[in-house]
């Protein structure tokens, strides 16, 4: 289990989650910093994102102890 600030550290975010490892490693995998700032600061803000809604749905079908790597989606490289 992680724990995963709603508004990123480096813009002096304290709140935080838990969450699983691979959905924390997913969203920060799909997303900036300043992206998770600006927009993406609360939970019902990521579930609505399309990428996020679909990982949650696959992720949701594995066992508990599932873990993969995450890979940068194209997007976000392109930045």
């Amino acid at each position: 289990m992680d724990r995963h600030h709603l508004v990123p550290k480096t813009f002096k975010g304290r709140a935080q989650f838990p969450i699983h490892k691979i959905c924390h490693r997913k969203i920060h995998s799909v997303f900036t910093e300043r992206e998770l700032f600006k927009t993406y600061h609360s939970w019902e803000a990521l579930q609505a994102h399309e990428e996020i809604r679909v990982f949650i749905d696959w992720v949701a079908r594995k066992p508990p102890e599932f873990y993969t790597s995450t890979a940068t989606t194209n997007a976000k490289k392109r930045r």
